[in-house]
């Protein structure tokens, strides 16, 4: 009778134990950690949650189980069962913790991130982890990896597309030709921003917020703009026409003036590099320009516009700066037989 209510208490034990140290102790540390930003501890923390309750208790139940007064063969079972669930849950924390750390090691390096490279070093951990249960259960794995290995091929052969796009994947990350981020126009017509690329697909999103979904190996073999490479910086250009009888260089200075109050509303920091026009042609109706003028990124092109033309309306009001409108005169031959001669 001792004996199982020792056993109980081993168990009582390993509960109580889990609940104050999941309850309280990772609380409060997980809330420091998170409030002094320690890099990496969201990974930590998000992946640890509810393991300590599950080891705590693990622990009590192994412990209990030895304490009891129970067959050797059932105990064994038993004992062996807990070192599967803890080997599992220890391989699941130990494969959320990496694919975590490779996402933010890519982002810091690259800017970016993408879930095939994670996806596949967490794959990598699991496959690891099952073959080290395995082991443990008394199972040899060498027969396993020597048929995985011969079968490699039959499996290669049967999902040549799928390993096309995964390579094609990974060309696309190493290579940096397109990265997460990326604003990218496809020779298709197709244009969004890039949100992921997958083990299959790669992802846009529309400015619409519409998704596009791209297969890997298309997309490494197509013509496309990604309109963040060199820099995401790009030169915005508006085309403008003044009447005949203005004056060109008061033109260019309020043109200038207005572009630079537009750059510091939305690109302040590209104010060292200067707005500028450019006289290109003598129209029907005007004299025709070009505005050049830095924005912080492609999709600032629509805002840049809207606020320079805006802006650019009312100051050429105040300064008498007319843009003229197409004017066509029709001239009609009279009808001589209209005057009865």
């Amino acid at each position: 009778m001792m004996e199982w209510i020792l056993s109980l208490g081993f168990l009582a034990f390993g509960l109580i134990m889990g609940v104050i140290s999941e309850k309280f102790i990772f609380k409060k540390i997980k809330a420091f950690a998170l409030k002094k930003e320690i890099p990496g501890s969201y990974i930590i923390f998000h992946s640890l949650q509810r393991m300590p309750l599950i080891w705590f208790l693990l622990a009590g139940l192994s412990a209990a189980i030895i304490s009891a007064p129970l067959r050797p063969d059932v105990s064994t079972l038993l004992q062996k069962i807990i070192k599967i669930a803890f080997l599992s849950s220890f391989t699941l924390v130990l494969a959320n913790l990496i694919s975590g750390f490779v996402k933010l090691y890519t982002h810091k390096t690259a800017k970016a991130t993408t879930s095939l490279i994670a996806n596949l070093a967490k794959a990598a951990v699991l496959g690891l982890g099952a073959l080290v249960l395995l082991q443990t259960l008394g199972i040899a794995i060498t027969p396993i990896v020597t048929t995985l290995g011969v079968g490699g091929l039959a499996v290669g052969l049967a999902l040549q597309d799928t390993l096309a796009n995964l390579f094609s994947g990974f060309y696309l990350i190493i290579s940096k030709q397109v990265r997460t981020g990326d604003y990218v126009k496809l020779d298709a017509g197709q244009e969004g921003y890039v949100t992921d690329i997958s083990w299959r697909n790669t992802t846009i999103r529309e400015l619409s917020n519409n998704v596009i979904i791209v297969p890997n190996s298309n997309l490494a073999s197509a013509i496309f703009t990604n309109y963040h490479l060199p820099a995401k910086e790009i030169t915005l250009t508006i085309d403008v026409g003044v009447s005949y009888d203005s004056d060109l260089d008061a033109v260019e200075k309020v043109t200038v003036e207005v572009a630079k109050e537009v750059m510091r509303e939305i690109a302040s920091e590209l104010l060292d590099n200067e707005p500028y026009i450019r006289f290109h042609t003598f129209g029907d109706f005007s004299i025709d320009f070009t505005l050049y003028m830095r924005v912080s990124e492609y999709f600032d092109q629509r805002i840049g516009k809207h606020l320079f033309i805006k802006k650019l309306h009312k100051r050429y009001q105040k300064a008498g700066i007319s843009i003229p409108f197409p004017i066509r005169e029709l001239y009609f031959p009279g009808n001589i037989n209209n005057n009865g001669g």
